[in-house]
């Protein structure tokens, strides 16, 4: 059972800010023979995102790294704001929310590493996936039960869709 004061938060959002390597993917680099980086990204995560676009919810990502396999994945999930060579991620949000005119409580973030810190402390929801490193555990709202690239995006987007009453019109397009 999801905790009131987390359902609380999570009703006010209107953008999901996504770290990518950690979050997205499992924060493996692979590279091919030809040193091209590859990216393996959860199809479970792209439904939510997408689940939470068709709610009214935007989704954008903000990376630490440049990755041609994100500006894939990204187009291909209609992602229109796309944050990359990101080390310092508060810059980039302070745009996003200057962009969107929301304020940080109206944004749901999830990060795995230091470097997301100091954006999970300002957003109006934050989580983890489980293999995130303990700093952020201490300081987040919700820690997944998923690891990073295996579904936390997912579950953390089901917090969202729930608390704002949409799971169930998701399920029925599903004859559930």
């Amino acid at each position: 059972m999801v905790p009131k004061k987390l359902l609380n938060k999570a009703r006010a959002i209107k953008l999901v800010l996504l770290d990518v390597d950690g979050v997205m993917t499992d924060g493996s680099i692979t590279y091919d023979e030809g040193g091209k980086e590859i990216k393996s990204f959860n199809v479970r995560d792209g439904a939510a995102i997408k689940w939470l676009q068709n709610a009214g919810i935007e989704v954008a990502v903000l990376s630490g790294r440049k990755s041609r396999a994100l500006e894939v994945r990204a187009k291909e999930l209609g992602l229109k704001r796309v944050f990359q060579s990101q080390i310092y991620k508060l810059p980039a949000f302070e745009q996003l929310l200057a962009d969107t005119r929301l304020s940080p409580r109206e944004v749901a973030c999830i990060g795995d590493d230091l470097h997301d810190l100091s954006i999970l402390k300002r957003a109006g929801l934050s989580g983890c996936p489980a293999d995130a490193v303990p700093e952020l555990k201490k300081v987040v709202d919700y820690i997944c039960q998923a690891k990073g690239g295996r579904g936390a995006v997912r579950e953390f987007a089901e917090i969202i869709l729930k608390s704002q009453g949409q799971w169930k019109a998701i399920l029925k397009k599903f004859d559930l």
